[in-house]
């Protein structure tokens, strides 16, 4: 039986994922439907009424992982930030079985809410990639899979939540919602964490060594929930 704990992101890479590795963590990069990899036609078939294949695809990463022996279930931890927040939030709710642990940084959670306010910076240069819910049939959709609207009574993974103060892009009060919310839903006693940086935006306090520490902070969380010795 494989034993390998493992993390998965939504894109990117950082210098401090090396500790990871370094403990033995097989580290993964998805890179899901909605960017153009794989030419336009992936793209197309990820944004709009199609949002939902990149969830999809991020959990189908997970599986393969898993069946390949990359990792063993129940040792899988997930991380995204901003709109890589709404895929943490969304394969949460679609998929909590599949995961130990997620860290959402600066989650998109309310999208509904957020997507309707045209004052909110963003927003309406938005309306290409997910919709406007002014339109009944955007509406709809983006409510069948925003995260905060669709918390239900169930188990969900350990959870590690970010978000700062000053953030112009996801207001705080967001993921405080979907925070609150899950609190008062969910049916498990897993750790549910709900990190406010005072002093911070939405790329997170400035300088190099406020970067580790931040980064630090969720790697330990993780590593932890995982079950890797620090």
């Amino acid at each position: 039986m494989p034993t390998a704990a493992t993390a998965i992101r939504r894109s990117g890479g950082h210098p401090s994922r090396i500790g990871m590795l370094d403990r033995g963590v097989v580290y993964a990069i998805a890179h899901i439907r909605g960017g153009q990899e794989m030419g336009r036609g992936w793209y197309d078939d990820g944004h709009l009424l199609n949002k939902k294949n990149t969830f999809t695809d991020f959990i189908d990463v997970t599986r393969y992982l898993v069946a390949q022996a990359y990792g063993a279930k129940g040792r899988v931890a997930a991380m995204g930030g901003s709109a890589g927040g709404l895929l943490m939030g969304a394969v949460a709710n679609m998929a909590p079985q599949d995961y130990k642990a997620i860290v959402a940084q600066v989650p998109f959670v309310d999208v509904v809410t957020t997507m309707l306010d045209a004052s909110i910076p963003l927003t309406t240069f938005e309306y290409d990639e997910w919709g406007n819910p002014a339109v009944q049939p955007y509406y709809d959709y983006m409510l069948s899979y925003s995260p905060y609207d669709n918390v239900t009574a169930k188990a969900y993974p350990s959870l590690f939540v970010s978000t700062g103060l000053w953030d112009s892009q996801v207001q705080y009060y967001e993921p405080a919602k979907w925070v609150a919310k899950l609190r008062a839903t969910k049916t498990d006693a897993n750790p549910l964490l709900f990190r406010i940086n005072m002093e911070a935006g939405h790329g997170g306090k400035s300088g190099r060594f406020e970067r580790y520490r931040d980064s630090a902070e969720w790697t330990a969380f993780v590593l932890d929930q995982l079950g890797v010795p620090q």
